[in-house]
Formats: structure tokens, sequence, C-alpha cells
């Protein structure tokens, strides 16, 4: 049976992977939330549905949805994708779903955070958020692996980047923020990170990208695509409302040394025209006093950084633009061994996230 730890990884020898290295399969959750995801959330399940089935072609994907839609969801998905059943208040399992760990001899264990709803009663999203802070222990103990219980540490998984080599990419504006954990200094902070992600350098960078209701999500930004090697956001139109975010988070980047003294190699991808929800799309999301506002011509941030990698594949977004091919030419480029493949998931960005959001890895067993 899973046991619950009483130590850390960095203690016992466990390492947070990084994402591009092999899977056993990713996670999922169905999202239902009418309040976050118009029309009675359809048209974000239809993009969810298309983002697993991506994923499918690479990796085992389980989706985890409640008892109500149960039958639905096991109707529409082929059945090599695993449907089960456990409840959640939203569909973001990269911020609710465990951080998995692994150590030298490839055994495999979780991380089991805190979590408040991206800043519980000051400024979080939505309450409550009772069963999405379950996720974390049903997970692990569904795959039969043992748990480090964290609760007492506030963190999202969309905070975070490593390299799987000891170095971390986050933001100040998230893990800092006072919503998150106000009692703890910086230094408190990197001791943690170190403690439970068995890491050695933190890179931090300023502030994400405007309008991340996350409060500045890393996984905006940047990501590891190579040790040493990252994809970021970036725009190169002043007046673009990301310009100055952007320009600041490069030039942190650009002077920044990781774990082993490497210069990083940054690779800038553009990202697509500011996105605003319509009059029409804003209608059709339920009211709730509890729940973020989505109303008429909020913003969103956007980017092409929020993909995913995956045994063999990169299931990257598109939004109806102009850039998405650009950006699907540039994608394939850096990633030569891998095949990439482009989703519409311009419903899962007006949620309020993207395809990195809505996936967790868990990491492959043996070495």
């Amino acid at each position: 049976m899973p046991r619950t730890i009483n130590s850390t990884p960095r203690q016992d020898g466990y390492r947070m992977p990084a994402e591009y290295e092999p899977h056993r399969g990713t996670w999922m959750l169905w999202p239902t939330r009418t309040d976050t995801w118009r029309l009675g959330a359809k048209p974000a399940q239809d993009a969810f549905v298309e983002v697993a089935l991506a994923i499918s072609r690479f990796e085992p994907v389980t989706v985890g949805v409640g008892s109500s839609q149960y039958e639905h969801v096991r109707a529409i998905f082929p059945d090599p994708i695993r449907v089960v059943e456990m409840s959640s208040n939203d569909a973001w399992m990269r911020d609710v779903g465990p951080t998995f760990v692994k150590n030298g001899a490839g055994d495999v264990r979780g991380v089991d955070w805190g979590f408040n709803a991206w800043g519980g009663l000051q400024g979080g999203l939505y309450f409550p958020w009772d069963q999405d802070m379950l996720v974390k222990q049903k997970v692990l103990e569904m795959e039969y692996k043992d748990r480090y219980d964290a609760q007492h540490f506030i963190l999202e998984g969309g905070g975070i980047h490593v390299d799987g080599e000891g170095t971390l990419l986050t933001t100040e504006q998230c893990l800092l923020n006072p919503n998150r954990n106000p009692d703890l200094t910086k230094e408190q902070v990197e001791e943690l990170l170190r403690e439970y992600l068995n890491i050695e350098k933190i890179i931090w960078i300023t502030d994400g990208m405007l309008f991340d209701e996350t409060d500045g999500h890393i996984d905006e930004v940047a990501a590891f695509i190579r040790p040493g090697v990252v994809a970021m956001s970036w725009t190169d139109d002043p007046a673009d409302p990301q310009y100055e975010v952007l320009q600041a988070a490069y030039k942190t980047l650009s002077e920044a040394v990781d774990a082993r003294g490497r210069k990083l190699d940054i690779h800038r991808i553009h990202i697509p025209s500011p996105l605003t929800i319509s009059d029409e799309e804003a209608r059709r999301i339920d009211r709730a006093r509890r729940s973020y506002s989505r109303a008429t011509g909020t913003c969103f941030a956007a980017t092409y950084v929020n993909f995913y990698i995956c045994n063999g594949g990169v299931v990257i977004p598109a939004f109806d633009d102009p850039r998405d091919g650009e950006a699907l030419t540039q994608i394939r480029a850096l990633f030569p061994d891998r095949e990439v493949v482009q989703v519409n998931t311009r419903e899962i960005a007006l949620g309020g996230g993207n395809i990195h959001c809505i996936t967790q890895q868990q990491p492959m067993c043996g070495k």
C-alpha cells in the first residue's frame, strides 16, 4: 500500500524529472464549471477531448471525471484512454495534481502540495476548492505511489519548470505572492523548493505575463525544452501590453546560468494577438459571486509556450491567429526528434490556461 513519507525527496535522493524525460502517462481532469467555461462547458470539453486524443497518440492518458459525467465521458473517449471517477472543483491538473519525483533506481513517488485556488480568499479564482485539495492523494493512491505531505506549502505545478539537472524556473509574482505563503521569506521558499524538488539553482523572473489570473505562472512565459535550452514567449511590438514584461523576462534569462554553469540558449516564440472574451462568449458563462470575472472584454494571457512535451511528441496551442503557423514551424524546428501536433485551444485559454495547465506528467518507472 502507498505510504506517506515523513521526510523530503532531497533527503531520500529523489528529484523532479524534466517534462521531456520519459513518461508512464499523462493525467487530466474533465471541465464542468459553468462559471469558468461557457455554454455549460461543452466547447471547452471538445477542446479537452482533442488535447487528450493528441497526447494519446504518444502515451497513455487518464482522465478524472465527476460521477455525474462518468458515463458520458467514458462513451466519448476511445478505450485506450482511461477514464476514472474523481471529484474536483475544476480541471487544472497541472496545479491540483501531484508533482512526481524519481530516484536513481527509477522508483517514483509524489509530492502533495498545498492548494488554495490561486490565492485563497485574497484573489483566488473560486470557492470552495475542497475537492481539488484531494486530487493529488487520489492520483497517488490509484498509482500505488508513496506520498510526501507538503500541504504546508502552497504551490501550483504551473508555477515551476525544471530541467531535470538541478535548475528551476519560476516567477516572484507567483511564488512570493502574499496570497500563497505570506509567512515565508524568499529564502524559506527557496529551501522548500530545494527539499521537495531536489534542485540546486533557482532562476527568478520577476513577473509573469499580464492578464494571467494565476498570478504569473512560469508556464505562460518560458519552458525548458532540453537541458540548457529554453523556449519563451515574445513580442517585438512595443504596443503589445506584454512587451515590457517579456523584455524583462528575456533580460533575466539571457543573464542567467543554470545549475551546471551553462548560459541559457533562448528561443523566442512570438505570442498571438491579445486574447479577449467577446460579448457573445461572456454572456454564455454563468455568474457566480465567488468566481473570477469573465465579463465582456476581459483579457487573457495567450502563448504558444504553454505546450506539453510527451513521449515522442509535443502538443501545442492554436488560437485561430495568423501567428499559429509560424509558431508551429518554429516549435517543430526546436523538437526535431518529436512529432509536433497543434490543437485549437482558444476555449481553454478563455478558461485561464492552456495545454500545459490541464496536463500532468507521470514519469516512467525504472532507469
